[in-house]
């Protein structure tokens, strides 16, 4: 049962790569932080595969092992204070898929995290409430409530963004 279950775990793992890391880069806005990220993930699930109580809910209890990742790194990184000594150009990443939605990305950005976790959960991801709510663990009536405040701020910082720029 355990090895059906592992080998289970890392065929999702496998198939859903891609996944993981659009997810974990929305999260970061870093390309090396997003594969960080899901590298982290990975080693964990792989580790606590045991732990998972019903097969079925291997999506769920990735996701929010991936989460919690993303949330520690994005800590982690808002801790570290850099100092650039360097004077030359730095390189800069453009992720291609997220080149056209740059504003959203920017206004996004600008929401709480928990808010922006659910929104990027349900509709970059594409999971439902009850998972989204299982992930973040969070009742999901408070799932809903804040996706729809979460997005109606988004709609008017974009509204309001638009008419800055006319």
């Amino acid at each position: 049962m355990r090895q059906i279950l592992y080998e289970k775990l890392v065929r999702y793992i496998v198939e859903n790569q891609d996944r993981f890391y659009r997810m974990a880069y929305s999260y970061t806005g870093n390309k090396e932080d997003a594969l960080d990220a899901v590298q982290n993930a990975v080693c964990k699930a792989l580790e606590a595969y045991e732990s998972i109580k019903n097969a079925d809910a291997v999506r769920t209890w990735f996701y929010r092992i991936l989460t919690n990742e993303c949330f520690a790194i994005i800590k982690k990184r808002n801790k570290i204070v850099l100092f650039d000594d360097y004077g030359g150009q730095a390189e800069v990443y453009c992720e291609q898929a997220y080149g056209q939605g740059e504003d959203i990305r920017k206004e996004l950005n600008k929401l709480e995290p928990d808010t922006r976790a659910i929104i990027i959960l349900r509709y970059f991801e594409e999971l439902s409430l009850k998972e989204v709510s299982g992930i973040m663990n969070l009742n999901l009536s408070t799932v809903k409530t804040k996706l729809y405040r979460g997005l109606k701020t988004l709609r008017e910082n974009i509204q309001e963004a638009a008419l800055w720029e006319n």
